[in-house]
Order: structure tokens, then sequence, then C-alpha cells
């Protein structure tokens, strides 16, 4: 099988040259495209997943010995989540080789968290059956880079230090406020501001409401300790 111009970019971002090119196709291939002929990205996506945890769970155990069950769970789940998922896809461009059909096209699927994340899964699984383990974990840990030593602090779940912070202060739970939506209903974008009772807030925009509140949780969490 023949690789097309946007796949053969993509397999060089990857870095890694496909034995078997139909695994990156069908990698990329999502379940609106897919036919009698052409299988989607479903179940390289649920291997991928899989995949994924594994090479994590392997670096967070070796880059801190000491870390107990408690502290590494949270930073697993920063490391795997889909949220990180998409922001690795898009800063390998994943989503100018996804193959969508008409529907999704026409609602920004290429920009999807979702679908950036399942196709980021999916490509994960490619590698690991066409290279084997060592491939990709190669693949996964130079792509997430950075993110594996810093993850102690992206793992701190902002809102739950916001409202501890808050309690321990005899305050009610901090509140977060919708206070704009723009955009496209297939691609919305809110604003949230968080919160205290004496008023104090900030305000953060993002592609999901989740994202947004913990922005803006973490900024007002800075501005109170600062």
């Amino acid at each position: 099988m023949k690789l097309s111009a946007d796949l053969k970019a993509l397999q060089t971002r990857l870095g890694h040259d496909f034995a078997r090119p139909d695994l990156i196709v069908r990698a990329v291939t999502h379940a609106s495209m897919s036919g009698p002929n052409r299988d989607d990205n479903q179940r390289l996506e649920f291997l991928g997943d899989r995949v994924l945890g594994l090479v994590m769970a392997e670096a967070l155990l070796a880059g801190d010995r000491a870390a107990s069950e408690g502290q590494l769970a949270p930073r697993f789940n920063a490391l795997v989540r889909k949220e990180t998922c998409a922001d690795v896809a898009r800063e390998i461009d994943l989503g100018a080789a996804l193959k969508l059909g008409r529907s999704e096209m026409l609602s920004g699927g290429r920009r999807k968290m979702a679908l950036l994340g399942d196709g980021m899964e999916a490509v994960i699984a490619a590698v690991y059956l066409d290279g084997g383990f060592d491939a990709a974990k190669a693949m996964v840990l130079r792509l997430w880079g950075d993110r594996v030593r810093s993850v102690e602090e992206d793992a701190r779940d902002a809102k739950t230090s916001l409202q501890e912070w808050a309690q321990a202060r005899g305050q009610q739970p901090p509140r977060y406020l919708e206070t704009a939506r723009t955009g496209p209903d297939h691609a919305p974008v809110f604003t949230i501001r968080a919160e205290l009772d004496d008023g104090t807030g900030v305000e953060a925009t993002a592609g999901s409401k989740r994202q947004a509140e913990q922005m803006a949780a973490k900024a007002l969490l800075t501005r109170v300790e600062s």
C-alpha cells in the first residue's frame, strides 16, 4: 500500500516508518468514513489507550521510586487523559491527516478534542502493532516530552485545591459562573469565572467548561496564595 503525502508527512512527525502502512491508514480513519472495505480506528483506540497507560505507568515508577500509589495516580491520570492526548495530537498536526466523513468535516472535526484524542490513541496502537512495545514506548515518551517530568504540577486538581483553601478559611466553596459562550455549536468556547465569597474572582476561556473551570480555579488560587 502506498501512503498519501499527508500520511507520509505524519509518519515523519511520528518518527516511525510503517512496515504495514495499512495500520496508519486505519488509525486515522474515523467511524464517519468507515465502510465495508474500510476499517475505522475504534478498535485501535481501545488498544492504544492501554499501551499508553503501560508506558506512563512504567515512566512514573522509574521517575519517582519513592512515590506512593496515591501520589502516582493523579499524575498518571493527567498524562493519559483525553485532553492531553489531544494536545499532543495538535502538536504533530494529526488533524490534518484524519480521514473524516462529510458531516464531521463540516462540523470542524479536525479540531475536536475527542476526535484528536481518539486518533492519537489509535496511532499509538498502530505503532505498537507495527513495531512492538519498545517502538511505541519510544514514540510516546518523545511526543509527551516534558509533560512526564512536570506532571506533578499538571496533576494538581485546581478546583479541589481552591475549595480546600476556601474551606480552611471558613468560606463557602468557590462558585463557577459561565460569563460567555462563543463560537459555533459544534466547537463552542466557554468563559468561566471562578469566584470566592468576598467577590474575588478570575476568568478563563477554553474549549470545554471543565477545562475553563480548572484554568480559572488555578489562576484564582495563584492570586490568593501570592
